[in-house]
């Protein structure tokens, strides 16, 4: 399967260079690639409306009229997959990176090693995505993407997935647990975390992208903060 990456930067010199460090990244790696160059959000998003199947968007921040950020969110809306690297010459905007779930800001000039690991982490995080569960809910059996999955939460002999819809099985935790991969923390004894869901972590909760809290159980803090920052 070749892995469908645009690059969106306005600076031409800039697309030529990302375009290198990628095709030598794909010689080294044996990955096939199919690589396209954009000069603008909206020359991309005019192509994206007829191709949605890109796997990873390479995005400069600073561009004409509508800024990577802005067409970050506008993807974002109708795609949870594409794995989004901003590439920029400031820092200022890695609040927003969080709202877009961003897999990693690069800071020009690029550094190849980094540029490579960055993209050997989306890699990993598409073949990821594939990954689904199936729980007997209802009276049926369901497919949960487990990517969908932003936290499981246990209650008597019942643990609750929630993902875009939310489900009640007759599970344990620890079998929960056990299905699930990296991405997920247990915070306690009576909830799972997927680490990517987090947009932010307090003294007494964390707080998940779609503005859910959970509290934090005591002595939890700095394992959390810790698990998020080694996901980066």
């Amino acid at each position: 399967m070749a892995y469908k990456i645009a690059v969106c930067e306005d600076c031409e010199a800039d697309r030529a260079y990302l375009g290198t460090l990628i095709r030598e990244w794909a010689a080294k790696t044996g990955r096939a690639v199919q690589v396209s160059f954009f000069p603008s959000a909206e020359s991309f998003l005019f192509q994206y409306a007829d191709e949605k199947d890109f796997a990873m968007l390479i995005l400069d921040i600073e561009m004409g009229d509508m800024d990577g950020v802005t067409m970050a969110r506008r993807i974002r809306k109708e795609n949870d997959t594409i794995q989004i690297i901003f590439v920029t010459g400031y820092t200022d905007y890695i609040a927003e990176g969080y709202e877009v779930a961003a897999l990693h800001y690069l800071v020009k000039p690029v550094n190849r090693v980094k540029f490579e690991d960055v993209l050997e982490r989306a890699v990993r995080n598409l073949q990821k995505n594939e990954q689904v569960l199936f729980l007997e809910a209802g009276g049926e059996m369901v497919r949960v993407p487990v990517r969908q999955i932003r936290y499981i939460e246990v209650r008597g002999n019942y643990v609750t997935v929630h993902a875009k819809e939310s489900y009640t099985v007759k599970k344990t935790l620890r079998e929960m647990e056990q299905k699930l991969d990296e991405r997920f923390f247990r915070l306690g004894r009576s909830v799972i975390v997927n680490l990517y869901a987090i947009s932010r972590v307090t003294k007494t909760g964390v707080v998940l992208t779609d503005q859910t809290r959970i509290p934090l159980p005591r002595g939890m803090y700095e394992k959390i903060n810790r698990a998020v920052i080694e996901m980066e």
